[in-house]
């Protein structure tokens, strides 16, 4: 074992907490990228943290008549380039940290693709699972009437996240526009077709996966026809990533959701769980012979597609992994440690900040729409999607090698490297 792989294991001993692990862990790659690229510890101080934050706190009226209080927050990490823009999540995991470290990642992407936005993100503790659909409603729109002063189409735009999805969204888009007493169809992004919403939005994430995938893989030497790969999550992009693969031949091998995994080396009949998913993204129950979240992440496969939570490969698992490249699906699903051991054993990873960026990009496709009142068709949303992530992989492949970094923090460069120029031209540093 390096001697760096070494002391970020030992570092490990005394962890902090989740959420905070992740703000920490983002910061430093922030600091790192930032210093590669010869920019001042002012410049890091700006962006270490998000501009804005707010918590709520939002009282419902449960449906047997008594009132919870749940709590809310919503981080807009830098308007320097424009609104800010980032998805809501309901989860009972939720926690202040989390949110303001996904509010920067939702800046890298940004900035990777040339989108004029900021990053922010969303989030409520709760679990969605035990709520009626009239509780979640009554939650949605609690949650916009605490943060309405703080969004809208020139300030920040939310979108659907883990747990939430297009009707939340519509709630949440009516909501608003009483607020405001007029129509507000560019507030928010990932609504249904008919309240303005864009055609390719739904598996818009997944598509960029798959895309990211594809370009990786020959850039690895991996023939895709030839190739299993296995998806970890089987919500909206992990199920979506693994019916868009299916379709193009492709071999899945296993897959999994939040009760279990499923793993077959002759490969699974996707269209058949996709079918049998529900809301949650729930498959497994439906099978007597299921295996772990764990072991599933180190079966044989050539491709590993991270499609669930945070922290998923780590220090105790990344010498198991069997992969030969890895496209994370999910927000941040390798820790720093485990990112150091798979950088040593040679094993490609394509971050979380470039590969998963399809939905924000294509959310930015619906405000434009909105914007202008004009509709594009799926195959004009999905050949955009497709161009731009094609020229972001190859950006941040041609980055690395030509700084002599990781992909990862290859991708930071590039997507830090707007916001410090944005400001500097506004006068702020």
């Amino acid at each position: 074992m390096s001697t760096k792989v070494s002391k970020r294991l030992a570092a490990g001993a005394n962890m902090p907490a989740p959420g905070e692990d992740v703000l920490k862990n983002t910061q430093e790659a922030i600091h790192a990228a930032l210093t590669r690229l010869g920019y001042s510890d002012t410049v890091y101080e700006l962006l270490k943290e998000p501009i804005r934050v707010l918590t709520v706190r939002i009282p419902v009226r449960m449906d047997d008549g008594h009132t919870e209080v749940f709590t809310g927050y919503r981080a807009q990490h830098n308007d320097a380039i424009g609104p800010t823009k980032g998805g809501i999540r309901f989860h009972p995991d939720v926690t202040l940290d989390e949110v303001k470290a996904l509010s920067i990642w939702m800046s890298i992407k940004c900035g990777i693709f040339g989108l004029p936005y900021g990053g922010a993100k969303g989030g409520i503790v709760c679990d969605p699972r035990k709520l009626s659909i009239h509780e979640q409603e009554r939650l949605a729109r609690g949650y916009v009437r605490a943060v309405s002063q703080i969004v809208g189409p020139a300030k920040d735009i939310p979108a659907p996240d883990v747990y939430t999805n297009p009707q939340v969204m519509a709630w949440m888009y009516d909501e608003y526009s009483r607020i405001r007493e007029y129509d507000s169809p560019n507030f928010i992004t990932g609504k249904p077709l008919v309240l303005g919403g864009s055609q390719g939005r739904e598996q818009a994430t997944a598509l960029g996966v798959v895309v990211a995938t594809r370009e990786a893989a020959a850039q690895a030497g991996i023939d895709l026809k030839e190739a299993r790969v296995i998806v970890q999550g089987f919500g909206n992009v992990g199920s979506n990533v693994a019916r868009i693969l299916h379709e193009m031949g492709v071999k899945v091998v296993g897959i999994s959701d939040a009760n279990g995994a499923l793993y077959n080396e002759n490969g699974l009949d996707i269209p058949d769980l996709f079918d049998k998913r529900d809301s949650f993204g729930v498959v497994t129950t439906n099978f007597s012979h299921v295996i772990s979240n764990e072991e599933l992440l180190v079966k044989p496969c050539d491709i590993l597609i991270p499609a669930a939570l945070e922290n998923q490969i780590t220090e105790h698992n990344a010498r198991d992994i069997q992969a030969k490249l890895i496209v994370e699906a999910a927000n941040g699903p390798t820790t720093p440690m485990a990112d150091a051991i798979l950088e040593e054993r040679g094993i490609l990873v394509v971050p979380d900040v470039l590969a998963n960026a399809g939905g924000v990009t294509v959310s930015y496709f619906e405000w434009v729409q909105n914007n202008q009142g004009w509709y594009w068709t799926e195959d004009e949303v999905n050949s955009r999607l497709e161009r731009m992530m094609v020229n972001a992989v190859h950006n941040i492949l041609k980055t690395a090698r030509r700084y002599q970094v990781s992909t990862r923090l290859a991708a930071y460069m590039v997507g830090i490297r707007p916001f410090a120029e944005a400001m500097r031209w506004r006068g702020w540093l």
